[in-house]
């Protein structure tokens, strides 16, 4: 008998976006999903904000998912989303945090940080991670539209990069 891992095929990029470090005070306030290669639908970017950062919804857009990738998702993303949507994503799907294998390759430094080593493209070039939660809270409080466009347009440069990051990683490592 299959485990339910080894039954989906799909790839799954995925970064989020929260209020701040604290896994209990703390909220997610994006989950960004680049999904590829499942069941020959073209690749695609989801993302969950606001409300609809459910279980039910991050469940729905990994059904076809048997691989998540992520960078630095086992000490922060995965644990995040646990303990605030009450799911452990790495006891139903295989997970992948290519931090690790940057590491490995002596990549060191945050995932901007690597991307610039590895000349990987971003138009939101210097928006960081705090900016994501002041531009967060900018919409929420001003129900300023701009704003939020620029946290979903930094987001999804987070998880479609960690697919260039994964091809990358691959030729860098076939060089070494």
């Amino acid at each position: 008998m299959k485990s339910f891992k080894s039954q989906k095929s799909g790839d799954a990029y995925l970064d989020i976006e929260t209020t701040g470090l604290s896994f209990f005070y703390d909220v997610i306030t994006v989950i960004g999903i680049y999904l590829c290669n499942s069941n020959n639908k073209q690749d695609r970017l989801i993302q969950l904000y606001g409300d609809q950062v459910t279980c039910d919804n991050l469940k729905e857009a990994l059904q076809d998912v048997g691989t998540i990738y992520t960078y630095n998702g086992r000490r922060f993303d995965l644990p995040f989303i646990e303990s605030f949507l009450g799911i452990n994503l790495e006891t139903q799907f295989y997970h992948r945090d290519l931090m690790y294998d940057c590491w490995a390759c002596n990549l060191k430094g945050g995932f901007k940080a690597v991307e610039r080593q590895l000349q990987i493209s971003r138009q939101t070039a210097g928006i960081t991670g705090f900016d994501a939660v002041r531009l967060w809270w900018k919409y929420r409080e001003s129900y300023d539209e701009d704003a939020l466009n620029l946290l979903l347009r930094y987001n999804g440069e987070d998880v479609i990069n960690l697919k260039e990051l994964r091809a990358k990683l691959s030729d860098y490592k076939s060089r070494v």
